[in-house]
């Protein structure tokens, strides 16, 4: 099967009731844990690729792996540009084949956040490319930050959906209390279900849900006791997750939790026979490690067996 378009396949979520699970590849192998994963529980997926990812790995080397990987397959999967801050990044995935990008102005005043916003809509609706865009700032909601600030970070759902009415675009990411990273908080997970549901009732469209690693404690133990130091890193809890699915997230990205295991597993291989030298036996491991990571993912998100 060709790729398609994000918004089928988040539309299908939608109407499931589920999330679909966008997990971030930087080379070949953690793609190939994405491809294994998403064959064994039947499950639609997108892959992601950020602008870091085309500088490490190089744009006509991820879009042809990405191409080849789905192309025999019947299974549907989105190619994603994740978090494009400029247009002139998201012209160039659009021509390189993504049928999926992401215009990140949430850094920019709300009028230029939709100018700039509106601009990649108007780019991609005649190549048929979905678009999703972001309003608040992804910041963890912690007992010390005060309620003035709470408020001027997360999505505020009126604002959401003005935006959405002004831009027309397919997805909304919405700032709801996790962030990026390893360290999402310092103590208990704490997401703001009601303003999910508040922006999901006025909005109507796929709503996305970033930096939703739940930073599994097992892989990061694994992870120190082979050298790594991640002293106090904390994710979102998979129960926490389910809720925010029930309150209306349908895509959930997911990369800090593909790079902890892909550490843990090399750092284990290494430390336990320093004598190995051949990429496929170190690397290997850790690729099965993460498709076993997204096979769980996909059960959480409830996208397992969502392909007949």
């Amino acid at each position: 099967m060709s790729l398609v378009d994000s918004k089928s396949i988040l539309l299908e979520a939608v109407k499931g009731k589920y999330a679909v699970g966008a997990f971030n590849i930087n080379n070949m192998e953690i793609l190939q844990s994405v491809i294994d994963a998403a064959v064994d529980r039947r499950s639609p997926a997108l892959i992601q690729v950020t602008e870091g990812a085309i500088e490490y790995a190089g744009m006509d080397y991820l879009v042809a792996m990405v191409k080849t990987a789905v192309l025999k397959l019947k299974i549907p999967f989105a190619l994603h540009l994740d978090h494009g801050k400029r247009l002139e990044i998201v012209e160039a995935c659009i021509k390189a084949g993504f049928t999926s990008v992401m215009i990140d102005g949430s850094f920019l005043p709300f009028e230029e956040n939709v100018a700039l916003t509106r601009k990649v809509v108007d780019l991609s609706r005649s190549r048929q490319v979905s678009v999703e865009a972001e309003i608040g700032r992804l910041m963890g909601i912690e007992d010390d930050i005060s309620v003035d600030k709470k408020e001027a970070s997360l999505t505020d759902p009126q604002e959401a959906k003005r935006f959405v009415e002004e831009t027309g675009i397919d997805a909304l990411a919405v700032a709801v209390g996790t962030s990026h990273g390893a360290y999402k908080f310092k103590s208990e997970a704490k997401l703001d279900y009601d303003r999910i549901e508040a922006i999901q009732k006025l909005t109507g469209i796929p709503l996305v849900l970033h930096g939703a690693s739940s930073v599994d404690p097992e892989v990061v133990n694994k992870a120190t006791k082979y050298g790594a130091e991640l002293q106090g890193a904390r994710g979102v809890p998979p129960e926490s997750i389910k809720k925010a699915i029930s309150k209306g997230i349908c895509k959930i990205n997911i990369d800090t939790d593909l790079r902890l295991t892909f550490t843990a597993a090399i750092r284990k291989i290494l430390a336990i026979d320093p004598s190995i030298f051949d990429p496929r036996k170190i690397i290997g491991p850790a690729r099965e490690a993460m498709s076993e990571i997204i096979k769980f993912k996909m059960d959480l998100f409830g996208s397992s067996g969502r392909v007949r």
